[in-house]
């Protein structure tokens, strides 16, 4: 009989604990929707910081002539009239597959 009077309330006060961990508006449950907060402000925040650069690239485009001959040489290679363009292949790469590869003496 003794242990029936702890039994009941000891189960039920698991059961109150139980949901209040794991429920749907448990601790645990909150802890997450706390972590998907704070990636989705991070994600704000970078989204805000390439809105701004994207706006100043945009000034630069509509006032800014040196910036858009900048643009303009690098993403299409345009030059100007009497202008000569030099371009040296890729050093690493051919030096690379022309050494031998050094070979370790054995004892």
């Amino acid at each position: 009989m003794r242990k029936r009077i702890y039994l009941i309330p000891g189960g039920f006060i698991l059961f109150i604990l139980f949901f209040t961990v794991f429920g749907e508006r448990g601790l645990l449950r909150i802890y997450h929707l706390n972590q998907d907060r704070q990636e989705l402000q991070k994600k704000a925040e970078a989204l805000k910081a390439d809105n701004e650069r994207m706006k100043r690239d945009i000034e630069a485009l509509k006032s800014d002539r040196r910036y858009l001959e900048s643009i303009a040489r690098r993403d299409f290679g345009l030059v100007r009239p009497n202008e000569v363009i030099y371009q040296f292949p890729h050093q690493q790469s051919s030096v690379a597959a022309n050494q031998p590869q050094p070979q370790t003496l054995k004892k």
